[in-house]
């Protein structure tokens, strides 16, 4: 029965917060992302989220389905109204703060590994290694790297908690307001022109993209559209799974992930699909249901159960000094504030955390960079997590 429930706030709780963004002026300040993720975390506060051991496996697996599926949903809705034409415009600099990315990325882990050499935290040339995958990758290429390295579990669990809790904060800080700090410091307002790249035809025909305007979505003239539009998007999901099935590889979200997208950005160039009214809105409804889900398995507890200030401090120096170094050399390329913001949450937390972070900064234009960079930095992370963990146990 709790599982079922549990089931029923997933898919009920977006609707709701959706409702209330479009009606009380109060919520649409917080935004929807937002009130997301506050929702997981009062499920987890509560303890409704703690199962009992014959239900704990079940509850797993549905919950691994909800964010298998909603973000493979959510990312074709989302692209099928964008005008790529104009984004085409801005490869040059989406790729000038990859290699920056990754380069303040390779060069905060190694200084790491040296300020924390002597402080006895388990098997640390492991231990960066997977963090070198995981911060310009992702999840996927973290847990890649734990079979390639033989990680012990203990390590494994215990990395995995402190980045999940200090990442935790870091996109909480970022979602709620913190990209205009990086908006300050880099080019932004008058000067994106210049710094993405783009013609002044380009700034004007984005200007007038609506964001997150559910008013009129639940019309029974929108929604036969709307349908034809999710049918689209299981479709390019469902083509996604048998490309990576037929070429061996099993479920690879890398393949399936990279095809979605793909058809997506094709498809956008028919304007039959292009123009179906309010398809972002309906993927911003599964990017909700991931963000509550995500947010519910966050375990404040598990912050406690063991003592590794060291590595709770290595994850902190990390995460804190790339950005820092990635943004001296995003100001030094002259890449823009919000392209710099995706660019280093598709490196840190891989491509489904881009579209909530561009919704809260209500940018739509740099959400396809922002995949662009996840989707390289998946097909990268574990060869250079790899390789930096082997130049580690070299150095000793």
């Amino acid at each position: 029965m709790r599982i079922y429930l549990i089931a029923f706030i997933y898919i009920v709780a977006p609707v709701v917060i959706i409702y209330l963004y479009q009606k009380i002026r109060f919520f649409s300040k917080i935004g929807t992302v937002m009130l997301a993720y506050a929702v997981g975390i009062i499920m987890s506060l509560t303890g409704i989220m703690r199962a009992p051991t014959e239900e704990a496996q079940a509850l797993s697996g549905m919950q691994n389905w909800f964010m298998n599926l909603a973000v493979p949903l959510a990312i074709p809705l989302m692209l099928f109204s964008s005008h790529f034409t104009l984004w085409f415009k801005t490869l040059k600099k989406t790729f000038a703060t990859l290699i920056a990315g990754i380069i303040s990325i390779l060069t905060t882990i190694t200084i790491a590994y040296f300020i924390f050499r002597d402080a006895q935290i388990p098997e640390l040339w492991k231990t960066s290694g997977m963090l070198v995958g995981m911060y310009t990758g992702g999840a996927l290429n973290f847990a890649s790297l734990r079979q390639i390295l033989d990680v012990s579990t203990d390590t494994y669990v215990l990395v995995q908690t402190f980045d999940t809790a200090l990442s935790f904060i870091l996109l909480v800080v970022i979602l709620s307001g913190g990209y205009r700090f990086f908006r300050w410091v880099l080019p932004y307002g008058k000067a994106r022109k210049i710094a993405s790249g783009q013609a002044s035809n380009v700034e004007e025909n984005v200007s007038k993209e609506s964001f997150e305007d559910y008013s009129g979505m639940f019309n029974k003239k929108t929604w036969p559209n709307l349908l034809l539009a999710l049918l689209l998007s299981i479709s390019c999901l469902g083509i996604g799974a048998g490309l990576s099935m037929v070429l061996g590889a099993g479920l690879n979200e890398l393949i399936i992930i990279l095809t979605i997208t793909t058809l997506s950005i094709a498809a956008s160039f028919w304007k039959k699909i292009r123009t179906i009214p309010k398809t972002f809105e309906l993927g911003m409804y599964f990017i909700l249901v991931f963000s509550v889900v995500i947010a519910s398995l966050f375990d404040i507890h598990s912050l406690f159960s063991r003592e590794s200030l060291n590595l709770l401090a290595m994850v902190g120096f990390i995460l804190v000094f790339s950005i820092f170094l990635h943004l001296m050399l995003a100001k030094l390329f002259r890449v823009e504030g919000d392209l710099f913001t995706v660019s280093h949450i598709a490196l840190l937390f891989s491509p489904p955390f881009v579209p909530p972070v561009a919704a809260a900064m209500n940018n739509r234009r740099v959400l396809v960079n922002g995949i662009i960079i996840g989707l390289i930095g998946y097909a990268c992370g574990t060869y250079l997590g790899t390789l930096m963990a082997q130049v580690f146990k070299w150095i000793g």
